[in-house]
Order: structure tokens, then C-alpha cells, then sequence
């Protein structure tokens, strides 16, 4: 088969269940078509390299993926729990409150909004290390760290901004 395009549709055809169902098993739904969609883009970035017998392949490229996503999140309940600790002492009742508080607004950032915070707040990286890691340059990242505090701030103040008050 010649058209990338036919050949990339026969793969995701013939394989695309057993690619699901492999990340259903270990995953949440919506993740696991996250995993899913990612997995066949990257096979469609690598057409010309697949192997004779893709569904291996395929699989562990979920895989893989899948472990990414659970270094994440263990990433990401990490910085929540240091979090908690840095809370002053107090009522636990309150303790638990703003504990539940900061988890929904880490929760609520982006993914790439959340790595910002991580890396630069929780690893203490520079904005120049950091920015390796993220992928981008070092300008970008302090923009994007600037944007990412600002919306962990929005998100842990419970005032109303102007807008929603209107």
C-alpha cells in the first residue's frame, strides 16, 4: 500500500480496539483515549517506520505513555502534599479545607500549567533548566511560570474577579 494516508486508516481500523482496550484496562476512560489518539499519532509520525506487525509496537507505545501519565501524577499529588505541608498549623477541620482547596486548583491548571509550578516550585529549577525540560526557551517558560502562578492564585482566591461579579 502506497497512500500513507489508506495505509495509516487500515492501521487504525485493524488495531484501534485492542489499542483502547490495552489503556482501558489501566485507565480512566477519557485518559485512556487520550492515550489512544497519542499513540496513533505517533504512529502516523512514524508510518515509514513501523514494524511488519504493528500492534505490538503500537502497545507499547501505550505503554510508555501510560507510564508518562503516572509519572505525572505522582508528580502532581506530590507537589499537592508539599503543599499541605507548607500550611501553617491549625484547626484540622481548616487544615483539610485549604488541603482539599489547593488540590482542586492544581487539579484545575493546564498540564502544562502545572509542570511550570512543578518544576520551578516544588525541583527549584532555573527558568533557563527548566525550560529544557519543558521544551521550549527560557524566555517562554518564565512567561508561561508567570501565567501559571497567576491562574494558581486566581484559582486559590476565593474572591470574585471583576468580570464575575458582573
Amino acid at each position: 500500500m502506497d497512500d500513507p494516508k489508506a495505509r495509516f486508516t487500515a492501521l487504525y481500523d485493524r488495531h484501534y480496539r485492542s489499542v483502547f482496550g490495552y489503556a482501558l484496562l489501566r485507565a480512566e476512560r477519557q485518559a485512556a483515549e487520550d492515550i489512544t489518539s497519542e499513540t496513533f499519532l505517533i504512529a502516523w509520525r512514524q508510518l515509514e517506520r513501523l514494524p511488519e506487525e504493528p500492534l505490538p509496537w503500537l502497545l507499547g507505545i501505550a505503554r510508555n505513555l501510560l507510564r508518562a501519565q503516572r509519572r505525572w501524577g505522582l508528580r502532581r499529588r506530590t507537589l499537592v502534599e508539599r503543599l499541605a505541608e507548607l500550611t501553617p498549623a491549625g484547626d484540622v477541620a481548616e487544615q483539610v479545607a485549604e488541603r482539599e482547596t489547593a488540590l482542586a486548583a492544581l487539579a484545575g491548571l493546564s498540564e502544562r500549567d502545572a509542570e511550570a509550578v512543578i518544576l520551578a516550585s516544588w525541583y527549584g529549577l532555573a527558568p533557563a533548566e527548566a525550560a529544557k525540560l519543558a521544551g521550549c526557551s527560557a524566555r517562554a517558560f518564565t512567561v508561561r511560570l508567570h501565567r501559571a502562578r497567576r491562574r494558581l492564585a486566581q484559582a486559590l482566591d476565593p474572591t470574585p474577579t471583576l468580570q464575575e461579579q458582573t
